[in-house]
């Protein structure tokens, strides 16, 4: 059972956040955490709260399960743009500069490891035919 987080509007460029993210992807959640709590970049204290957010949706999705028995992995992660603030800078000779404040949405999905292999096991498996 899959669980998603969405974070939309955070004030980095996508570029940026898309160098943190593809650490993560396919990653074991506890993996992941680790990779993130030590990366100096600041979007990687941002990309900790919305993994944490998936998986506090995943425990709620599955109430009879534990965590640590479920192995979940970052099945897909993904970062958008988002809309941009057009600011002006002064510039030499009464020019004015464009600047443009570009800012992402994140995308989170978890799933449990243990899950999904039941799953394509029993889709892999011949039914039986008359």
């Amino acid at each position: 059972m899959e669980a998603v987080a969405r974070l939309r509007d955070v004030p980095t460029s996508p570029r940026k956040m898309r160098l943190i993210a593809d650490l993560i992807r396919g990653q074991r959640v506890s993996r992941a955490l680790g990779l993130l709590k030590y990366q100096p970049q600041a979007g990687a204290a941002v990309l900790q709260k919305v993994l944490l957010s998936a998986v506090a949706n995943w425990q709620q999705k599955n109430e009879d399960e534990r965590i640590e028995d479920a192995d979940l992995y970052v099945k897909t992660i993904f970062v958008d743009g988002g809309p941009m603030l057009k600011r002006l800078r002064p510039a030499p000779q009464g020019r004015g500069h464009r600047i443009r404040k570009r800012s992402n949405h994140i995308t989170i999905v978890v799933d449990s490891a243990a899950q999904s292999a039941l799953t394509q096991v029993e889709e892999t498996t011949p039914e039986n035919e008359q």
